[in-house]
């Protein structure tokens, strides 16, 4: 269920890719303060690089992004990516221990594959819910009410409907 899950939301975020102009992309929004529906594009896409590029290492250091300017400017760059990142999913579970450099002190904490691809998941829908602010003031685009909606709320709403 996880795999499908991350598989929906990646293919929700290009759909409205395929729908933006260049300029919706790149430019900056201030419902986003001043951040670009691009530049949360590629946080969550590097995000899941990260996960994906240090899987054999066994050390993850989510910090260690390239933060591609690339990605953020060029939708059909960025659409490569992640349908990249779609194809990467199915990997073994494994421990990996996370890594993190807090005020100048090596931070690590034990986890696993699979609670990793939960955490970008959640990750993914929280950008694609700050995505959706933005997306509001564009005439013409269509997105799903469910975009940048936790599947927890989904099917809490669903629910609650009948």
């Amino acid at each position: 269920m996880l795999i499908p899950s991350i598989t929906n939301s990646l293919n929700e975020l290009i759909d409205l890719l395929h729908q933006l102009s260049k300029k919706d992309y790149s430019n900056p929004c201030a419902e986003l303060s001043n951040a670009s529906i691009g530049e949360h594009t590629r946080h969550i896409i590097e995000m899941f690089q990260c996960l994906e590029n240090q899987y054999d290492l066994g050390i993850v250091n989510y910090d260690n992004r390239d933060r591609n300017v690339l990605i953020q400017t060029d939708m059909n760059y960025a659409i490569h990516h992640i349908l990249e990142i779609k194809n990467n999913l199915e990997k073994e579970n494994k421990n990996i221990d996370l890594q993190q450099i807090i005020d100048g002190e090596e931070i690590r904490i034990q986890s696993n594959y699979y609670r990793e691809l939960l955490y970008n998941l959640e990750h993914c829908i929280h950008h694609q819910a700050l995505i959706k602010v933005a997306i509001l003031k564009c005439e013409n685009i269509t997105v799903d009410e469910n975009f940048g909606v936790a599947r927890s709320t989904i099917e809490y709403r669903n629910q609650c409907a009948q």
